[in-house]
């Protein structure tokens, strides 16, 4: 994952800083209400198809509408505030991952088979889903941590649904749980992956980020 930091200090309180939050605000909106609805959906069917995969899905889901909201109230911030944000979603994908690995091993020693046509109905729809929500974060990617991490999310959505697109497809070919336990494997590793990233981004940035606060309180006390 690619993350570049643009301190809020170079254009807080400019015409180009407050266009650039409006913009980002806009399209946190409409990514929100993406994923609160696919959270809905995808848990759902995720409990009628008694799929790892989806459950798993349906959670991912959940926390990015949950992480698109603390990153609105984000967007109008200092760098500080957007480094903690951003540290607070790593502990949350963190979190989703290890609650994905206990449901993998709650399924090996309790198994079921779970409904591949609605696993591989959904997914589809989710990747359509969260293929947009990529697409509108493409390009505010780059614009600070704040956004870096929210597209972080939005692309593990698209990996998270491709994998359980595939899991759907091994189920209906082997008849075995095995496919959907092992996508939900994958799904707790790319998220565990993801959460570190992120952590190690955003711990950067406040480190980063005290050290400019102590330098400039340092220079005022010498200007005094």
């Amino acid at each position: 994952m690619h993350i570049t930091m643009y301190p809020m200090a170079d254009c807080c309180g400019s015409a180009a800083c407050d266009l650039q939050s409006a913009h980002q605000r806009a399209t946190l909106k409409i990514v929100l209400v993406i994923n609160a609805v696919m959270f809905v959906v995808v848990l759902a069917a995720g409990l009628l198809a008694g799929s790892t995969a989806l459950l798993a899905d349906s959670l991912d889901n959940f926390g990015d509408a949950f992480t698109y909201a603390l990153s609105l109230w984000a967007v109008s911030r200092g760098e500080r505030a957007k480094a903690r944000v951003a540290l607070f979603k790593g502990v949350l994908i963190l979190s989703a991952g290890l609650f994905v690995l206990a449901q993998v091993a709650y399924r090996a020693f309790v198994p079921s088979l779970p409904l591949y046509e609605a696993m591989g109905t959904v997914s589809l729809l989710a990747l359509a889903a969260n293929g947009t929500c990529v697409l509108l974060l493409q390009r505010h990617r780059d614009e600070d941590v704040n956004m870096s991490s929210v597209w972080a999310c939005a692309r593990n959505d698209i990996a998270s649904n491709l994998a359980v697109f595939v899991a759907a497809g091994g189920v209906w070919l082997t008849g075995s749980a095995w496919p959907d336990l092992t996508a939900g494997l994958a799904l707790a590793a790319l998220l565990l992956w993801s959460a570190v990233r992120v952590v190690q981004a955003s711990a950067g940035s406040l480190r980063e980020t005290h050290a400019s606060g102590r330098w400039q309180a340092r220079a005022s006390q010498e200007r005094r």
